[in-house]
């Protein structure tokens, strides 16, 4: 039998003369006036969202549920600002009362209120990146762990494996074999850090970022009277992204509203896209397993996009077995069906983007309207330096050009000194790198090499000469980068490629392991700089090529002087959310997208096509999709043949038009 839900303490219903029917279409309408129970609204790309949800809050008020007995969470900044003010217009009165915002802030919130009931003072602080870093350095030196003794990760990121394992809900012995591998037997001591941090933020009353909502979540769980007053207090909570919710989130927003159930949540199971950072989607498909009664809306109909680009989409997304069936239906009118682009090679593939970009600044279209989508950062490689070329302006989501990232500038730093021993920024920049060198020892480190330079020793006797100056802690590091200089002095011949797979060999690839979460993905970075750079003869015409891009401001440094007409270059994941006229969607080969190391995992191939919709429908008027047929590989040893992606043979011909290049000329 379906539980029967029931709302005590309505109000006076509150005039706002709002017309939903009128304002609404029909889908939307269904799922705004559901009144009573747990609802699952599943609203496809640009189906207007954030449209229904801002009406969801005002008909309740229509109804007489009272502001502050609704609690609307979403999980950015921007999106709760924007909720607020959609409300706030809507409604026309202030909604200090509702209690809306990020789930970080509402735990926040909550703690700020709470705190002392779990041990903490009221007047807890909230660390950032940096403090957490520096506790938890402390945190391991109190766990008397011996970081000389074993390769032991980074405090940083031993703070990302944790947030995994708490967000997540895993064990920490799960998510290190499946995660962090290379770290696998140091389970033990990392747990044994772990409590070591906590003691230390108790004992110094401090948060860190993911206590906010796993000690919200504690606070729930461990206290009755506290649990059931917001039980009691939040009537209605609508959740914005609800595929993007952790196992943590899930489990607040259902221990929330265990005593109403009038839960609604609001999101696209085929834009889940963030399992990398510990969001489940299969919290949007058991939805209806863990709350009785559910009711499922589908909001289908898109105002964003054109027939042809929606037709693509479906097709795109039908293959997935997981999922709810959705089918996007358009508002607007007929336009050109997605272009199936295939080129020679990369070059060729980032010349017809460029030029392709000129003709549609040339037919009038703003440059900012205009998008190149990518999977992986590096895939923009090539198109990144034809843009500067061609002195086409182009900013990146992220703000940081491909070889304006640390782990690539950290290996070019190599060669540079290699190139230069009278480089001080890329001297510095390596020995800062080694354990215990701080600004002080490298400086002073600079000044005797410099010396020994002007003595006439090369490279590799002036950095031995001075091995003795170094830290005690840095002095088995200093041995390695004087014999991996001396190495790359040796083997200058074999080209810059060979060089920087040496610099990764020699020592990088295990800094590589031990400071980032993200460790396949920046090594396979370097792999593709290191395909890239063998296309020169020489490492100096390879640095020289490099510099276009590295000496031009960054999208970030410009913020001050933008540059109104730029294109937007972004990986798919920082594009969600956003929209362009036009879209193109690059380097769409087998292994590269879908990316190989993801499909292999469970579900991963499921995941990668929902990527693939998700750029698909950000498209409103042009859509290209294109694919080279050589590109350089990794373990290749050049360029290799490359097979269209999976995903474009799961769309029918008739639904794309094929461009034939071979007689491109840019």
């Amino acid at each position: 039998m379906p539980r029967e839900y029931t709302l005590k303490s309505f109000r006076a219903p509150v005039e706002l003369n709002i017309d939903y029917e009128a304002e609404l279409n029909a889908q939307q309408f269904a799922a705004v006036s559901a009144l009573l129970g747990p609802a699952l609204v599943l609203a496809g790309a640009g189906a207007g969202k954030t449209r229904t949800l801002t009406y969801r809050v005002a008909y309740l008020l229509e109804q007489g549920i009272p502001i502050d007995r609704i609690l609307l969470l979403t999980f950015t900044n921007k999106a709760a600002r924007e909720m607020m003010d959609r409300v706030q217009d809507l409604i026309g009165s202030d909604t200090a009362g509702l209690w809306g915002g990020t789930f970080h802030s509402v735990g926040h919130r909550v703690l700020r209120r709470h705190a002392e009931a779990i041990g903490y003072p009221q007047s807890f602080t909230i660390m950032d990146r940096d403090d957490a870093k520096a506790l938890m350095s402390a945190a391991i030196n109190d766990a008397g762990i011996d970081t000389k003794a074993v390769r032991f990760p980074k405090p940083d990121l031993v703070c990302d494996i944790l947030s995994m394992s708490l967000n997540t809900g895993l064990p920490l012995g799960q998510v290190m074999e499946e995660r962090y591998s290379y770290f696998d037997t140091l389970t033990d001591e990392i747990a044994q850090a772990h409590a070591a941090y906590t003691k230390r933020k108790v004992a110094n009353g401090v948060m860190d970022f993911d206590d906010l909502l796993n000690l919200w979540l504690r606070l729930l769980r461990e206290n009755k009277e506290i649990r059931e007053s917001f039980q009691t207090r939040f009537q209605f909570i609508l959740v914005d992204e609800y595929q993007d919710t952790n196992q943590v989130q899930c489990e607040l927003i259902d221990l929330l509203g265990d005593r109403h159930h009038n839960i609604m949540a609001v999101g696209d199971d085929s834009q889940s896209i963030y399992s990398w950072r510990g969001a489940n989607f299969r919290n949007v498909l058991e939805f209806s397993e863990r709350h009785d009664g559910t009711q499922v809306f589908k909001i289908e109909t898109n105002y964003r996009s054109t027939p042809e680009i929606l037709d693509c989409a479906n097709a795109v997304i039908a293959a997935n077995t997981q999922q709810y069936e959705k089918v996007l239906t358009p508002v607007l009118d007929s336009g050109m069906k997605p272009a199936l682009v295939c080129c020679n090679d990369a070059n060729q593939q980032a010349e017809f983007i460029a030029q392709r970009v000129l003709e549609l600044r040339d037919e009038g279209k703003p440059m900012e309207e205009i998008a190149v989508l990518y999977r992986s950062h590096f895939h923009a490689l090539e198109l990144q330096l034809e843009l500067t070329r061609r002195d086409i302006p182009y900013a990146l989501t992220s703000g940081i050009r491909f070889f304006e990232q640390a782990h690539v500038k950290d290996v070019a730093a190599y060669l540079k000194l290699l190139i230069n021993p009278g480089d001080e920024l890329a001297f510095k920049r390596i020995v800062l790198m080694l354990p215990g060198v701080g600004a002080k020892s490298a400086a002073k480190l600079w000044a005797a090499f410099g010396e020994r330079l002007a003595k006439g020793l090369n490279l590799a006797k002036a950095l031995r000469d001075i091995a003795s100056q170094a830290p005690k802690k840095a002095a088995l590091g200093w041995e390695q980068f004087a014999e991996t200089l001396g190495q790359l002095d040796e083997e200058q011949a074999k080209g810059p490629g060979h060089l920087i797979r040496m610099v990764v060999a020699a020592g990088y690839e295990d800094y590589l392991q031990n400071k980032f979460p993200n460790y396949f993905a920046r090594l396979e970075d370097i792999e593709q700089v290191a395909g890239f750079a063998g296309q020169y003869d020489t490492t100096e015409a390879f640095l020289s090529e490099v510099a276009l891009l590295t000496n031009l401001e960054t999208d970030t440094k410009r913020q001050n002087k933008p540059d109104p007409e730029q294109i937007r270059l972004s990986t798919i994941h920082q594009a969600k959310g956003l929209e362009f006229d036009v879209v193109f969607v690059m380097m769409l080969c087998d292994g590269l997208f879908p990316s190989s190391r993801a499909i292999e995992s469970p579900g991963g191939e499921e995941e990668e096509r929902r990527l693939f919709y998700v750029a698909v429908t950000r498209a409103k008027t042009e859509l290209y999709l294109s694919y080279p047929l050589l590109r350089f590989m990794h373990g290749s040893g050049g360029e290799a043949m490359q097979q269209p992606s999976r995903f474009l043979d799961e769309i029918d011909t008739n639904l794309v038009e094929e461009w034939n290049l071979q007689s491109f000329n840019p």
